[in-house]
């Protein structure tokens, strides 16, 4: 019996692989069905799940297809792809390769356009309050577009007819092609470079939507907003809406408008100037005929007959100033002779010698009032001492005794206080006031009461 093989999982699934890869029924597959949990990677490729109510695939669609894309895919839209079917080996997963996607039910050039011109409204690119206004007499007018077409002959047969004085640059770019937003960014930014530069005019003739599809890009639009000078955009017809009219500072309807926009016409120009030369000079007049009758009225007055009255006037006010400004000084010098007097009787009274006596005659008067306090502190406390002594005299056992009491003391020299500790036989000791007696106890007996 002889040996069984044994498959690798990775020789599996690169047989199961190369199945799919050689299977024409799994190429170039037109499917439809919803996105879901779509990612963009850093690369520019994308990943996602193709699902309908009964099944789901993963699918990818790697970023040299994914940036020809028009929208950009959403989870929850349903849209047609067309892909291959083939096995991821890492996971053994089969799934599609997208290659190209579009929106169904709605063209993709239409939902890149309202989904661009969203974001861009959500940044304030759009805003109002960014609009600038154009300049009244540019001198020099930039215009990006094609070098070939009617668009530059018809602006620069306007400006001509309108504003002769006004200078045209053509900036050349394609306006039309897969690499035309690239180049209209490209003539921007070369016009950019220009001091001269005061205005700009952005646009083509019309066309359909793929036609103007340059000028719905999102560099452009972005380029046309942070333009150093203001835009006029001016692509199509009347009728065609860009993204970039709305990012462009102002819109015209055609190139010829925008022509007529960006300058004002000669013979108005004209008109204004000679209505305000007319303006200036009834003012000069009006000026000089005023200036002649101030002129008049100060020749009459009084100051040129007489102009000594203009010094004179001076001369008296200043000695009206020096009279008071000697005023002054005398009070002023009055009153720091009184302040200089105040301050040397102050120092009078502050001198060491001054303050000296002073404090002898306090020293004096309060050694006086200690010796009379201490005479009569003295006087109080020997007082009180003999009230003392007169009560401890009178308190005492010898005042006591002579009166004809004694004290009498058992052997152990002990106060006997309680009669009841004398006992007959017993030695006392009885202690007058001069003399101790040394007696025995006869008899000890109660005493009668009468």
């Amino acid at each position: 019996m002889s040996e069984r093989k044994y498959l690798t999982v990775n020789a599996l699934t690169k047989y199961i692989k190369r199945k799919f890869d050689a299977d024409p029924h799994l190429n170039n597959l037109l499917i439809q069905g919803e996105i879901s949990n779509f990612k963009r990677h850093s690369s520019g490729h994308c990943y996602f799940t193709l699902k309908d109510d009964k099944a789901r695939i993963l699918s990818v669609m790697f970023s040299a297809n994914s940036s020809k894309l028009k929208f950009t895919p959403e989870n929850g839209m349903m849209v047609l792809i067309t892909a291959d079917v083939s096995v991821y080996e890492a996971s053994g997963q089969y799934q599609l390769y997208v290659k190209s996607m579009q929106p169904e039910g709605v063209g993709a050039l239409f939902l890149a356009y309202e989904q661009l011109k969203e974001k861009l409204s959500k940044e304030g690119l759009f805003d109002l309050s960014h609009k600038r206004p154009l300049p009244l007499y540019p001198k020099t007018i930039g215009v990006v577009t094609s070098p070939t077409g009617a668009v530059i002959r018809d602006i620069i047969t306007t400006v001509q007819r309108r504003y002769p004085i006004a200078k045209i640059k053509l900036y050349p770019a394609s306006v039309q092609g897969d690499k035309a937003s690239q180049s209209i960014v490209s003539a921007m930014e070369k016009a950019e470079q220009d001091p001269s530069l005061e205005l700009l005019i952005v646009g083509r003739g019309g066309g359909s939507i793929e036609e103007l599809w340059p000028f719905n890009e999102e560099a452009v639009a972005r380029k046309i907003a942070n333009f150093k000078v203001p835009v006029i955009s001016a692509v199509g017809h009347e009728t065609d809406t860009t993204i970039a009219d709305f990012a462009a500072d102002y819109r015209a309807p055609t190139p010829t408008a925008a022509a007529e926009m960006a300058v004002p016409h000669i013979d108005e120009v004209r008109e204004r100037l000679m209505t305000k030369e007319m303006r200036n000079r009834r003012a000069m007049n009006e000026l000089v005929t005023h200036k002649k009758h101030q002129l008049s009225k100060l020749s009459g007055s009084i100051i040129f007959k007489k102009p000594e009255r203009l010094y004179q006037q001076q001369m008296e006010r200043l000695d009206r100033l020096m009279l008071q400004l000697k005023r002054e000084l005398y009070q002023l010098s009055d009153s720091r002779r009184e302040t200089l007097k105040g301050m040397s009787h102050r120092l009078d009274r502050m001198h060491p010698k001054q303050m000296i006596s002073i404090q002898h005659e306090r020293i004096s008067s309060l050694d006086r009032l200690i010796s009379y306090r201490m005479d009569q502190m003295v006087k109080q406390k020997s007082a009180h001492f003999n009230g003392v002594i007169g009560t401890l005299q009178a308190l005492s056992p010898l005042g006591v005794m002579k009166r004809g009491y004694s004290l009498v003391y058992d052997k152990e020299n002990k106060l006997i206080k309680d009669e009841s500790a004398i006992e007959s036989g017993q030695e006392i000791r009885v202690s007058l006031p001069s003399k101790d007696l040394l007696c025995t106890v006869n008899e000890v007996k109660e005493r009668e009461v009468k």
